[in-house]
């Protein structure tokens, strides 16, 4: 048991506007990220970046939208979905190499929400897409085959790419 410093009156507290945790509506918004912290998956074999999105327009300022980025699973294609998303977030905030999730808290980058149903929890929202602020869509990832070999491509490997 810890004791309070102070005895509070609940008729002298604020009430609270019970929030709004309706999901907002599909469509793309300019958020920044405020929160960027790596945890370990509930089975413990594997580890996700989780997100917290603030919206700053055009619509719906203030609203906040999480979401998780598998980076280690034993399930190759989530994989590989969460690490092109990472990839997509780094390419629209102009970070080349990330070695701390620190690194994307502060970028401004926006974001495409859609709606889904879930049958525990009802509809919420899931990011789906990630692209710079101007609007120009994240460039696309490079085969891993130009990278490792760009004389077969006739390409000059990308400068992420290089080592």
């Amino acid at each position: 048991m810890a004791f309070l410093s102070e005895s509070f009156d609940v008729n002298e507290l604020p009430v609270g506007t019970g929030g709004n945790f309706e999901p907002l509506p599909a469509g793309w918004y300019t958020v920044t990220i405020t929160q960027a912290e790596l945890k370990a998956t509930k089975a413990g074999n594997g580890q996700y970046i989780k997100l917290r999105y603030d919206v700053t327009g055009p619509t719906h300022q203030g609203r906040v939208v999480f979401g998780n980025l598998n980076i280690k699973n034993p399930n190759p294609k989530a994989e590989e979905i969460g690490r092109q998303q990472l990839g997509d977030i780094m390419r629209a905030i102009g970070l080349a190499k990330v070695t701390d999730t620190d690194q994307l808290i502060g970028g401004q980058i926006a974001i495409k929400l859609e709606v889904k149903q879930d049958e525990q929890y009802g509809a919420g929202n899931e990011v789906k897409g990630f692209r710079s602020v101007s609007g120009s869509a994240a460039p696309a990832a490079a085969a891993p085959f130009a990278a490792a070999a760009p004389a077969a491509t006739g390409k000059a490997a990308p400068p992420w790419a290089k080592k």
